[in-house]
């Protein structure tokens, strides 16, 4: 993942990574060091990149030809709470905390990823096209908090105008927004119209103590989508 992985992956692979013979959203089995690579043109952190699923017996040869040939570009291990931090600052979900059982995909602001416009039958299509009809009760939003000072872990309850609307379901430092950003469901029974989300002044409870939130719904880090799908 990043800004170089094209050039990196292009030099190991035996196969075409260009934008054109490996668009965003597809997959495809390469050769990389002898060995058959499924290689997903995805992302988890928001910049241009592939998943690389890997026979187990040859872990160790791939991962050392992609460190070789991205040691030029300064490539580098990253741990999750790395991969975190870049997820929250695009506006990526976390299953387990973001969404869930609880959750539907209209609610979360992934009703992109469900084709309800077309006749293709899924499990759970008529509750969906139901809530669709209707306006939501709940939607995920993001905030920011401007001073540093303050950590964001989850759970903090978001206020509306003082009023209590919800809790935030993840939070993190974003290094590039240099901001705390947390994601929470913004509750209400009337529904949670965009022009009610916005027309709102927001808080968090963090430690007992109420701080100034602003808040984001679209991603802070190319809400157009341009670095992913370069």
């Amino acid at each position: 993942m990043g800004p170089r992985a094209r050039e990196v992956l292009q030099a190991v692979a035996e196969a075409d990574v260009s934008n054109a013979g490996f668009p965003f959203g597809t997959c495809r089995e390469i050769m990389i060091a002898g060995a058959p690579v499924r290689a997903l043109r995805v992302t988890y952190v928001g910049e241009l990149g592939w998943e690389l699923h890997v026979p187990v017996e040859a872990t160790a040869a791939v991962y050392d030809v992609l460190m070789a040939a991205g040691k030029a570009h300064g490539i580098a291990n990253a741990g999750y709470r790395a991969i975190e931090s870049l997820r929250l600052e695009k506006g990526y979900r976390a299953w387990g905390s973001d969404i869930g059982p609880d959750h539907t995909p209209l609610e979360a602001g992934l009703g992109w990823a469900v084709k309800l416009k077309q006749n293709t039958p899924f499990l759970g299509r008529e509750a969906l096209a139901a809530q669709a009809a209707k306006p939501l009760a709940k939607r995920l939003a993001g905030f920011t908090v401007a001073d540093p000072a303050v950590v964001l872990l989850g759970r903090e309850t978001i206020l509306r105008d003082g009023r209590q609307v919800g809790w935030l379901t993840s939070a993190g430092w974003g290094y590039t927004a240099e901001k705390n950003i947390g994601y929470g469901y913004v509750r209400r029974v009337e529904g949670v119209g965009t022009d009610w989300l916005r027309s709102g002044r927001y808080e968090l409870e963090v430690a007992s103590e109420r701080v100034p939130a602003e808040l984001h719904l679209a991603p802070l880090y190319d809400p157009a989508m341009a670095r992913v799908k370069a």
